[in-house]
């Protein structure tokens, strides 16, 4: 199976200062690629560049700022050209509707919607020259079981997952070398999280798994955890399986 090298370009981990997002970035590291770790806080980049060593960008970088985000993009088309982005930063207010503004709500939106959209943008724009690169969002089950305090959260990222289905529409057939899908890592250890979830670290050995992964079958796929979430099969689609003795099996990460 073809994978991504570290001499294909750069990886860019949005939400690169803590939990999964520095958990990827430190992992991508090691398999030595050069990563562009987006965050809004110097200081906890700072931290994450201590863990992941000296190929470690740090970009103090908010990506509800499109302007923003293209610029720091085009600098590392500079340096190289963005091979692979995870889109990982969000935010999870936990505030109920009513104490919600159409502003707060919106800032929300900006974030977990408007970021995927910017930086996947932004990132597009040097892999459709190439016609290769990866782009892995990651998601959240919110929008099928949303949380109570969670409506901005909930809202946002079901959205950005019908974003990807979204990009997989309108690139899938001209860009087949441009690999797109969602990856739900499963309630994790982190400020987002839950205490007893799993470590972060333990998810992005899935996610850098996948993440590296340029099979052309993976665009559109969704994986949970380590395994592939199969779409749901129509009446006709499950009879037939039963005619050919055709059993669908997800696909698994690791050994």
């Amino acid at each position: 199976m073809t994978q991504l090298t570290p001499l294909d370009g750069i990886a860019v981990v949005t939400g690169a200062g803590s939990g999964l997002g520095r958990a990827l970035s430190v992992a991508l590291c090691r398999r030595g690629f050069t990563v562009a770790g987006t965050g809004r806080r110097s200081e906890t980049l700072a931290h994450t560049g201590a863990l992941a060593g000296e190929r470690f960008i740090a970009l103090t970088l908010d990506v509800s700022d499109g302007a923003a985000v293209r610029d720091a993009f085009a600098a590392l088309g500079a340096r190289g050209g963005i091979a692979l982005l995870i889109n990982n930063a969000a935010v999870y207010p936990k505030r109920d509707f009513l104490d919600e503004t159409a502003e707060s709500f919106m800032r929300t939106v900006a974030t977990n919607l408007g970021g995927v959209a910017a930086c996947s943008a932004a990132a597009l724009a040097q892999m459709c020259d190439t016609g290769r690169g990866r782009i892995l969002n990651v998601a959240s089950f919110a929008d099928i079981a949303p949380l109570p305090a969670s409506s901005a959260y909930s809202v946002s990222k079901g959205a950005a997952r019908l974003l990807t289905r979204a990009l997989v529409a309108d690139l899938a057939d001209r860009f087949p070398g441009i690999v797109i899908g969602d990856w739900l890592p499963g309630m994790l250890q982190t400020g987002m999280g839950i205490p007893d979830g799993l470590a972060p670290e333990i998810a992005a050995a899935w996610g850098v798994e996948l993440a590296l992964s340029m099979d052309e079958t993976l665009t559109g796929t969704v994986f949970e955890m380590d395994r592939e979430l199969l779409p749901p099969r129509g009446i006709k689609g499950r009879v037939k399986d039963l005619l050919l003795m055709r059993r669908p099996r997800p696909r698994r990460l690791g050994p």
